[in-house]
């Protein structure tokens, strides 16, 4: 199976999202879990970004 730009796209979208979502916790959110929501948050957001540097095959 290749991989292509709408296969990158299913992965970085959610992640990106998600990431996102667990920033915003961690800034608004409860202070009890504050670093776990930021490694997740960075995690994912940092996941999305890398599946984008996945060469394609051509």
């Amino acid at each position: 199976m290749s991989l292509n730009k709408t296969a990158k796209g299913i992965v970085m979208v959610p992640c990106l999202l998600l990431g996102g979502a667990f920033l915003s916790a961690a800034i608004w959110g409860d202070q009890a879990n504050h670093t776990l929501a930021i490694s997740l948050g960075l995690g994912l957001m940092a996941a999305g970004l890398l599946a984008q540097l996945i060469p394609t095959e051509t």
